[in-house]
C-alpha cells in the first residue's frame, strides 16, 4: 500500500488558530497556511468565511488538511444577531438567509461543472427554491440526557444533569437546551427546563456515556404541522422502570401543553450503543394515541414515531412540487405509461403523480420494508389507484424484471445521501427510459452519476436546488435528464 505524502505545515492533533476565507460544498470553509510554495489549504467545516477560529487537525496529506472546529473565537462580519441559542444543528443560523443561498448555489453548481463535467451547468439552473419557514420549519427533534455537561463559560466539561444537544464532535458531552433554538417547536423548546427540571427532580440518573450507565437517555418529539400536535417518546434503561411513573409524567406534558399533545410513547433502550430506539427495546403507548396526520399537497400521511417524513414538510411540499412539474413537464411519457419511482420510501412523489396524471401505473420500489408499508398505506387512505409497491433492492428488482427495458418512458430517483451504486445505475440505464428526475439529499453523489449519465446518452435539461434546510451545509436537487 503506498505511503501517503506528509506536508510540513500541519500533523494530526494539532491545535490551530485559523481565519477563513472561503467557502466550500457540504460547508467546508477554507482557510490557507502561507508557505514558501504560496500556501497550504486547511478545510475546517461548519465555518463562514471572515471567521477566527479554533480547529484540531484531523487528516493531513501533502496538499490539504481537514480539521474539526473546536471554537469560533471571532465571527464573521457577515453574521447578525439573533435570539436563539446556538446548537450543532444550525451552524449559519447567523448567517443572513441570501448570503446561505449564494454559497449552497455555487458551491453546488461548481460540484456538476468539476465532477460531472458540466460546464454549462448556469445556462441549465431553473431556481433555487426557498423554505416557507426559515426559522422552526423541523417536525422533528432529538434531545439527549447526558451526566456531563458543558460549562460554557470556562469552555470545559462539568459533572452536570444535561438536556439538549450533543456538543459538536463530543459524543459524550451534553449541553442544555435552555431556550428556543429556533428550529423547532418554540413553545416546546422554551418549556424543555421545564420537563429537565421534572426529570432531575425524579432523582435518577442521566445517561452517562462513557461509563454506559444511567435511566434517562432521549426525548424525541414529532409535530404535525397539520394539527400542530405533539407526539412524544421518552427514551430509558429498563432497571430504574419501577421507579418512574410514566403516566404521571404523561399528565405533567398535558399540564405543560394541552390539547396538542397527541400521545406519549415509551421506549426501553438497554443497548451501550447511541441510537434512540435500540433495535431489541419495545415501545409502549402510555397516552393518547401514537400517530399523528401531516399534509403534503393536499394528500394526507400518518407518521409514527419510526415513519420516515420529510423533516420540514412545508419545504417537501415545494420540492416535491418541482419534482411533479419536471415529471409532468412532457405527459405524453406519463399518461397512459408505467412510470418507475425508484428509491420511492414512502411513496409520496408517486401519490401526487398519480393523482395528477390519467391511467398513469406508478411501479415504487424501495429496499426499507417499512417504508414501503406505509405507502401502501398513505395510497389505500388517499383513494389513489394504480399504485404498485415493492419491498425490494433497485438492483435485484430490475435485474428480476426485464420486462420492463424498453417501456419505460418517465423514470423517478430519490436515492440515499451514498447515491445510486454504478451497478444498479446501469440497470436504470438499461431500462432504456426517455427522461429521469433525479432528486438528491447530496449533490456530490448526484454529480459524480451525472457523468455516467452523460456517457449513455443522458443530458442535463434543468436544474433546481431546493433550500430544505436552512442555517445548515444541506442543499437538496432536482435534475431533468433527457436522452438524446
Amino acid at each position: 500500500m503506498p505511503r501517503r505524502e506528509r506536508n510540513n505545515f500541519v500533523k494530526k492533533n494539532q491545535i490551530l488558530e485559523l481565519r477563513i476565507e472561503d467557502y466550500a460544498f457540504g460547508g467546508k470553509g477554507i482557510a490557507r497556511i502561507k508557505t514558501e510554495d504560496g500556501s497550504f489549504v486547511v478545510f475546517v467545516p461548519n465555518t463562514l468565511p471572515g471567521q477566527l477560529v479554533k480547529a484540531q487537525i484531523q487528516k493531513s496529506s501533502k496538499k490539504y488538511a481537514e480539521a474539526k472546529l473546536i471554537d469560533v473565537l471571532e465571527p464573521s462580519e457577515n453574521e447578525v444577531e439573533v435570539p436563539f441559542q446556538d446548537i450543532p444543528g444550525a451552524p449559519y443560523i447567523q448567517l443572513p438567509i441570501e448570503l446561505q443561498h449564494q454559497y449552497k448555489k455555487e458551491s453546488t453548481l461548481s460540484l456538476f461543472k468539476r465532477i460531472g463535467k458540466v460546464e454549462n451547468i448556469e445556462d441549465l439552473f431553473d431556481e433555487l427554491i426557498v423554505s416557507p419557514n426559515v426559522f422552526h420549519y423541523r417536525n422533528k427533534m432529538e434531545y439527549g440526557f447526558s451526566a456531563i455537561g458543558y460549562d460554557r463559560i470556562n469552555k470545559t466539561d462539568k459533572d452536570e444533569f444535561t438536556l439538549g444537544f450533543k456538543r459538536r464532535g463530543v459524543w459524550w458531552m451534553g449541553d442544555n437546551l435552555e431556550k428556543d433554538s429556533g428550529l423547532f417547536d418554540k413553545q416546546m423548546e422554551d418549556n424543555l427546563i421545564k420537563i429537565r427540571k421534572y426529570c432531575i427532580e425524579t432523582g435518577l440518573e442521566p445517561w452517562h456515556g462513557p461509563q454506559k450507565t444511567g435511566f434517562f437517555r432521549y426525548f424525541v418529539v414529532r409535530k404535525s404541522f397539520k394539527t400542530n400536535e405533539l407526539l412524544f417518546n421518552l427514551v430509558t434503561t429498563s432497571p430504574e422502570l419501577p421507579n418512574f411513573d410514566l403516566q404521571k409524567f404523561a399528565k405533567f406534558l398535558v399540564e405543560l401543553f394541552g390539547e396538542r399533545v397527541a400521545g406519549l410513547l415509551h421506549t426501553i433502550n438497554d443497548e451501550t450503543g447511541d441510537r434512540t430506539i435500540a433495535t431489541s427495546g419495545s415501545i409502549d403507548l402510555i397516552y393518547g394515541k401514537d400517530k399523528i396526520v401531516e399534509e403534503l399537497l393536499g394528500l394526507n400521511f400518518e407518521i409514527s414515531m419510526k415513519s420516515f417524513f420529510q423533516t420540514n414538510p412545508k419545504c417537501a411540499e415545494k420540492l416535491y412540487a418541482k419534482v411533479v412539474e419536471y415529471v409532468l413537464e412532457d405527459k405524453t411519457k406519463v399518461d397512459n405509461t408505467v412510470v418507475m419511482d425508484l428509491f420511492c420510501g414512502t411513496g409520496t412523489i408517486g401519490q401526487i403523480v398519480a393523482s395528477r396524471s390519467k391511467n398513469a401505473k406508478i411501479v415504487g420500489v424501495d429496499i426499507v420494508a417499512s417504508a414501503i408499508k406505509d405507502a401502501q398505506k398513505n395510497a389505500k387512505r388517499n383513494n389513489i389507484e394504480g399504485l404498485e409497491f415493492y419491498a425490494a433492492d433497485v438492483g435485484k428488482f430490475l435485474a428480476a424484471h426485464p420486462e420492463y427495458e424498453n417501456k419505460i418512458k418517465t423514470i423517478i430517483l430519490d436515492p440515499a445521501r451514498a447515491g445510486i451504486a454504478p451497478k444498479t445505475l446501469q440497470k436504470i440505464i438499461n431500462l432504456n427510459a426517455d427522461r429521469m428526475v433525479y432528486v438528491s439529499c447530496n449533490p456530490a453523489t448526484q454529480a459524480r452519476d451525472t457523468e455516467l449519465l452523460s456517457e449513455a446518452g443522458y443530458q442535463i435539461k434543468k436544474i433546481s436546488l431546493v433550500d430544505q434546510f436552512p442555517h445548515t451545509s444541506h442543499i437538496e436537487t432536482v435534475v431533468l435528464f433527457e436522452k438524446l
